[in-house]
């Protein structure tokens, strides 16, 4: 009997230390990251970390160029994400409505792309960055005004719980 209530302590505190591991990350994210993440400009948003819309990468009108200080941001955030260990990000292009279906889904893929390059830069792994072109699809804004298109042609930085 005194055997079986060791076996049994041990097993509680070890299930307790584990219990208390995991309670330093919140939904797969160490506090550290979490710092790192909301410094940066990200915000929780159904189970991921998305970059805040003040922060998005806006592009011109059919174009994928990202200019050289938005480009510099990027690389920054990057540093910091890979300085806590963060190492997998998605990244979805976007576009307004103007333009066909065909032609916004290409669009989208290569501003997603110009993104997920400058992350490489920055230490990324490119097996590690999702890249996805979602085209006219999610619009964030009203693409009935020129102020709504402008928000409509991002990329959004996403980064997953399963690092």
């Amino acid at each position: 009997m005194q055997h079986a209530r060791l076996i049994f302590g041990i097993f509680g505190m070890s299930v307790m230390l584990g219990l208390s591991g995991c309670a330093s990350r919140v939904v797969g994210f160490t506090p550290a990251q979490i710092a790192v993440l909301q410094q940066q400009g990200f915000s929780p948003s159904n189970g991921n970390w998305e970059l805040g819309i003040s922060d998005k990468v806006l592009f011109a009108t059919n174009s994928d160029q990202i200019d050289p200080t938005t480009g510099l941001r990027i690389e920054m955030i990057g540093q910091a994400l890979a300085s806590v260990e963060i190492s997998t990000l998605r990244v979805e292009g976007h576009t307004d409505n103007y333009g066909t279906d065909a032609y916004n889904n290409d669009l989208s893929l290569r501003r997603a792309n110009a993104v997920a390059d400058i992350f490489e830069k920055a230490g990324f792994l490119s097996n590690n960055i999702l890249v996805l072109g979602l085209g006219k699809q999610d619009p964030v804004a009203d693409n009935n005004t020129p102020e709504g298109q402008a928000e409509n042609r991002r990329v959004s930085i996403i980064v997953p719980p399963d690092q």
